[in-house]
C-alpha cells in the first residue's frame, strides 16, 4: 500500500511522481483499487469496481509512458466515474433498483476522452437513483444505500453525486467525474471538503450519460484541487457530433499571475440567521477577507427577484418525466427506493405544455436580467450551502440549496465549489464561485488564487488515513 502522502496527492503531483518513476501507474492503480474495495463500502460510495480492466489499463499506461508516447498529465492516473456514464460491458445502474442489471455496449464520450488522455477507469461510483430528479426525500434513495460522509459517517454526502465526492475526499480514486442538474456537483463537493467544477452547459458532451433534464444537465470533475479540475476539464471538454448541445468554443486554462486587484467579486449575502449556521457564515466571511487581501474588490450584490426554484422544478419535472417514459409505462418506476422519487417522477406527467413553455420563456427573461450583473461583477461568490453536512437520517431534499444554485443551473453558468473552513465538529465548509457562460478559465483562476493562499483543500478525513497532517477536529473557520 502506498503512503497517505501519495494517494491523497492531487493529480498534478501524482503526474510528477509517475513521470519521475517514483510511482508507477500499476502501483497507483493497485493502491486505489485496494482502498476502493476495502474502504468504499464503508461510505456506500461504490457501484462497480473494474479490477481486472483497470490493472490492464495501468500496465498499458506504464509501458507507454516508459517507451512513449506520453499522453499528458492524466496519463496513468486512476479515476472513478459516476454510475450514469455508459461503460461498455460494465453495469451502468443509474443508482436505481429497476436499472441494476443495465449494461451498454459503448462508452460515454467523457469516458472515451479520458481513456485517450491515458486516465485509468477504476470503476463506477454510487449516485442517487435517477440522479434524484424526482425530489428524493432521504439519503437512502439509492441502489447502494445512503451516501456517507468521509468526515463523519453519520452525516450525508449530499446528492446526487454522492459516490464521486466521497470517493475523492477519502482518496479512493485520483479524481472523479460527476454530473449536475440542480446542485449535484457543487453540494456534494462542498459537504465532503473537495473541489467540484460545474462547467457551462454545452461545454462537456453528455453522450452516453443519463440525461434526465436535457436543458439543465452538465458533466464535470470532482478533484482535490482547482488545478486538477482544470486539467480534467481540458481533457473532457469540446464539441461532440454525438451531442448537438455541445459548443465548439475551446477551453484553455492558465493560473492568474499576481494580485487580483483588477477583479470585481460580487458577494451574495445570504440570510444565515433564518436559514444558516453561524460557523458557515464566519468561514464565508473569512474567505471574503482573504480575497480582499489578495487585491480583489468585493461588493455585495443582490440577485434579481425571480421564482428560481419554481421555474427549475417545472423544467426538470417535465423533462425527466419524458426521459423516464419507459420506466413509467412499464410500472418499474414503483421499484425505486424512495417513494417521493416515485411520486415526483409520476407527478411530472401532470405538468401542462403551456406551463413548461412559460417556464422556458421566463428562463430566457432571466438571462436578460442577469446581463447587468456581469457588467458590475466578474464573478459571484456565495456559500456552497448554508449548513454543513446534515445527519444521514434527516430529510434532505433541497435543504442545502441557495438561490444561485437554481439560477446558475437555469442559465447554464459555470461554477466551482472549494473548501473554505471547518465547523467545530470537523465538518467542511465551502464557498462557490460562479461566472458568466464559458468563463471557466476566470472562475478557475480566482479559485486557484484562493487555494494557493490556504490549505483547506489539503485536509484529510481522519478515518481514511493513517497520519493525516492536516486533519482537524476543533473549530477552524477562518481562512488563515
Amino acid at each position: 500500500m502506498l503512503p497517505d502522502d501519495v494517494v491523497f496527492s492531487p493529480v498534478s503531483a501524482l503526474s510528477v511522481l509517475i513521470r519521475s518513476r517514483q510511482v508507477s501507474p500499476v502501483e497507483l492503480t493497485e493502491a486505489y483499487l485496494e482502498r476502493l474495495e476495502e474502504l468504499g463500502p464503508r461510505l456506500n460510495s461504490v457501484a462497480t469496481v473494474s479490477h481486472e480492466s483497470a490493472l490492464a489499463e495501468a500496465r498499458s499506461a506504464e509501458a507507454e509512458i516508459e517507451k512513449g508516447p506520453y499522453r499528458g498529465v492524466l496519463h496513468g492516473i486512476p479515476y472513478g466515474a459516476k454510475d450514469l456514464l455508459a461503460t461498455s460491458g460494465v453495469r451502468t445502474t443509474w443508482g436505481a433498483p429497476p436499472c441494476q442489471n443495465q449494461v451498454f455496449n459503448y462508452d460515454a464520450t467523457v469516458v472515451k476522452r479520458l481513456r485517450n488522455a491515458g486516465a485509468i477507469l477504476l470503476g463506477k461510483l454510487a449516485m442517487l437513483e435517477l440522479a434524484g430528479v424526482g425530489h428524493y426525500r432521504y439519503a437512502s434513495a439509492s441502489l447502494t444505500g445512503p451516501g456517507l460522509n468521509p468526515w463523519n459517517s453519520d452525516r450525508y454526502t449530499g446528492g446526487s453525486s454522492s459516490g464521486s465526492a466521497a470517493a475523492t475526499a477519502a482518496a479512493l480514486v485520483g479524481f472523479s467525474i460527476a454530473s449536475e442538474t440542480w446542485g449535484s456537483i457543487l453540494i456534494p463537493a462542498g459537504l465532503c471538503g473537495v473541489t467540484g467544477l460545474r462547467p457551462t452547459y454545452g461545454r462537456v458532451s453528455r453522450h452516453g450519460a443519463l440525461v434526465a433534464s436535457w436543458t439543465m444537465d452538465k458533466i464535470g470533475p470532482v478533484c482535490r484541487s482547482v488545478e486538477d479540475c482544470a486539467i480534467v476539464l481540458k481533457a473532457i471538454a469540446g464539441q461532440d457530433d454525438a451531442d448537438n448541445s455541445t459548443f465548439r468554443d475551446d477551453f484553455t486554462y492558465g493560473p492568474w499571475r499576481g494580485q487580483l486587484e483588477p477583479l470585481r467579486l460580487g458577494v451574495i449575502q445570504e440570510n444565515f440567521r433564518s436559514h444558516g449556521e453561524p460557523e458557515v457564515e464566519q468561514a464565508f466571511a473569512g474567505a471574503i477577507e482573504l480575497f480582499e487581501s489578495l487585491g480583489a474588490k468585493c461588493d455585495s450584490v443582490s440577485l434579481p427577484q425571480f421564482p428560481y426554484d419554481e421555474v427549475a422544478e417545472i423544467i426538470v419535472a417535465a423533462e425527466s418525466t419524458c426521459s423516464f417514459e419507459e420506466l413509467i409505462s412499464t410500472g418499474k418506476v414503483h421499484e425505486l427506493a424512495d417513494t417521493s422519487q416515485q411520486a415526483g417522477i409520476l407527478a411530472g406527467q401532470e405538468i401542462k405544455a403551456i406551463d413548461y413553455l412559460k417556464a422556458m420563456r421566463m428562463r430566457a427573461w432571466l438571462q436578460e436580467t442577469f446581463a447587468p450583473i456581469w457588467k458590475r461583477c466578474d464573478v459571484l461568490l456565495s456559500p456552497t450551502s448554508l449548513s454543513v453536512a446534515p445527519s444521514v437520517r434527516e430529510e434532505v431534499n433541497g435543504m442545502f440549496l441557495t438561490p444561485i444554485v437554481a439560477a446558475g443551473n437555469l442559465l447554464g453558468l459555470p461554477a466551482i465549489s472549494l473548501p473554505c473552513g471547518f465547523d467545530k465538529s470537523g465538518l467542511p465548509v465551502a464557498l462557490s464561485i460562479a461566472g458568466p457562460a464559458f468563463k471557466e478559465n476566470l472562475v478557475l483562476q480566482i479559485a486557484r488564487a484562493y487555494q494557493d493562499a490556504t490549505d483547506w483543500h489539503r485536509r484529510r478525513p481522519p478515518a481514511f488515513c493513517s497520519s493525516p497532517p492536516f486533519a482537524r477536529t476543533r473549530t477552524e473557520v477562518n481562512a488563515r
